[in-house]
């Protein structure tokens, strides 16, 4: 579903990715941990097509077709959503507008009234949403936990093939953690041939959402590759000790 070939990426004068490779089949579940300043972050928007970054060399394929050109909105349209790491807040527009505005931007027909009302309102019921929330300004005086709950109320009615969740259990309590992930699990079961980036520090979202592979970044590139067990042997030992544990395989 994604391919990422030898990417090289800066911003300004500062090279964030340094060849790196990988590849994503359909309904498969990948992750990558790896310490403050590897570059994680840096993936998943140059993945969407940020204009901070610029790609010096190397491609990134979705579906076997190049998206390194498209800007953001028509990755979007692709199918492919990111859960950021710091959702931002909006003023003047309502989570349902927001959401609506981006079903119909992707749809040959507008989504009708009354299957959009319900859809919305069973993905915030799953969700522990409030009701109320709908109709709030997005993210606009949320707290952390809230925004994430958003991010994937908006993952739940767009419906993405390919989901990169980026520090996702960044803000949220173990209670609401659990939620989102048996929300995302759901989808997943659903849909068979969605596929996830996970982007981590911490190996205990992978406790919920379970990865096929595990990538460690370190210096803009893939060091290592491994299952789960890999993620646990980082949560023991930590990065410095783990480059020869995992055998690399970003190709298979």
């Amino acid at each position: 579903m994604l391919e990422i070939k030898d990417l090289n990426v800066c911003i300004e004068d500062k090279k964030i990715l340094n060849g790196l490779s990988l590849k994503i089949e359909k309904g498969q579940i990948h992750a990558i941990m790896g310490p403050n300043g590897t570059g994680k972050s840096t993936l998943s928007k140059v993945i969407m097509g940020s204009s901070e970054y610029k790609v010096l060399s190397g491609d990134i394929l979705f579906e076997n077709k190049s998206i390194k050109s498209l800007d953001v909105d028509e990755i979007a349209r692709l199918g492919i959503f990111l859960s950021m790491q710091n959702p931002p807040s909006i003023e003047g527009i309502s989570n349902s507008e927001f959401i609506k505005t981006a079903i119909n931007s992707k749809s040959e027909e507008p989504i009708g009234l009354y299957d959009f009302i319900k859809k919305i309102e069973n993905s915030s019921k799953e969700l522990l949403i409030p009701k109320d929330n709908i109709h709030r300004n997005v993210n606009v005086g949320s707290s952390g936990g809230e925004r994430k709950k958003n991010e994937i109320l908006q993952l739940l009615m767009l419906e993405p093939k390919f989901i990169i969740l980026d520090e996702l259990d960044s803000g949220l309590d173990i209670d609401s953690l659990k939620i989102v992930c048996k929300s995302i699990n759901d989808y997943l079961s659903k849909n068979k041939d969605a596929s996830v980036l996970i982007i981590t520090h911490y190996p205990r979202i992978l406790e919920y959402i379970r990865p096929n592979y595990v990538h460690i970044m370190q210096d803009g590139k893939i060091t290592s590759t491994g299952d789960y067990s890999l993620a646990l042997e980082i949560e023991k030992n930590g990065y410095s000790k783990i480059n020869n544990i995992g055998e690399s395989k970003e190709n298979e």
